[in-house]
């Protein structure tokens, strides 16, 4: 390619990190490429709930709207955040490997209760803004204070260390990514059978114009197939509930050796309601999503 691949993020630490990933696997395959950083909503609207935003897409949006542009010829993105219907001239290009998908409790070592539940003293003041991690946090730890929590990843560890909590959720892979010590604190990664993770959780993906030919054959070459024959089915499971951030549903799927697929899916309409679950194995991806929405909903 004669010119430089142009690259559009948002400009967090771990953004950032997806974005340089990206860019090494290009230059792995003689790809010259740049980056250009793009504020989101989500990024400048740091004071209230993912629940009282308007809309969805609150961290692609803008990124979407460069690459219909032609200002850009990647979007990178977390694929938790990107919604499941793509724009029209859009399309996912290619899938990273997955980190770990699980999410991550990290608690002050001031609030460790190691004889109750997950470690915490009674009443634990936690930090989230994601609606799915409150509504599953409050079913294992009934008397939990949600409290809301924003900003990028080390930001919301500092909030941890010099404000009013007593422990945060965050994702797991993006601790592992940044390679942030946490020697202060007792952490417990929560089973991604139990406290199901956001569907594509750990999966970073790239978007590109479906008419851009020569893009699409490049990201071809980076392609993670196993992560897709996954999160396909989980994505799809959010599709089929038409929601993105603001709704409490839990998606992952497993392959096994033998080639198996094991999916665990969990939800809930609203914290007055209990989590429904639903847990199933087949040897295909035929139809596993409508069966795990179906007995999520029976």
């Amino acid at each position: 390619m004669d010119r430089k691949v142009i690259v559009g993020t948002r400009g967090s630490k771990l953004a950032l990190w997806q974005a340089h990933n990206l860019q090494e696997k290009l230059s792995q395959i003689n790809v010259a490429s740049r980056l250009e950083i793009i504020s989101t909503k989500g990024d400048r609207i740091q004071d209230i709930g993912f629940d009282k935003l308007e809309g969805k897409g609150f961290f692609t949006k803008e990124i979407e709207d460069a690459l219909l542009d032609k200002k850009i010829d990647i979007a990178v993105h977390s694929l938790k955040d990107l919604q499941t219907t793509q724009p029209d001239g859009l399309l996912l290009g290619a899938l990273s490997e997955r980190a770990n998908p699980a999410d991550l409790l990290i608690i002050k070592k001031s609030a460790v209760n190691s004889s109750k539940t997950l470690s915490l003293k009674d009443r634990p003041k936690i930090g989230t803004s994601s609606i799915r991690r409150q509504l599953f946090i409050k079913n294992l730890v009934t008397d939990a204070d949600i409290r809301p929590l924003r900003g990028n990843v080390p930001t919301r560890l500092d909030k941890l260390s010099k404000e009013d909590y007593d422990a945060i959720i965050l994702a797991h892979a993006g601790i592992d990514r940044l390679e942030l010590s946490l020697d202060n604190y007792h952490c417990i990664t929560l089973h991604t059978r139990e406290f199901v993770p956001a569907p594509g959780q750990g999966v970073i993906g790239y978007q590109c114009r479906a008419s851009d030919k020569e893009i699409r054959r490049i990201l071809s070459k980076i392609h993670h197939t196993a992560s897709a024959l996954c999160t396909n089915i989980e994505r799809k499971v959010l599709q089929l509930y038409d929601g993105g951030c603001h709704i409490a549903l839990g998606v992952h799927v497993e392959r096994d050796a033998a080639g198996n697929y094991h999916g665990y899916a969990a939800y809930s309409p609203d914290e007055l309601s209990p989590l429904s679950r639903a847990v199933i194995s087949q040897s295909t991806t035929n139809n596993m999503a409508e069966r795990l929405f179906d007995k999520l909903n029976s």
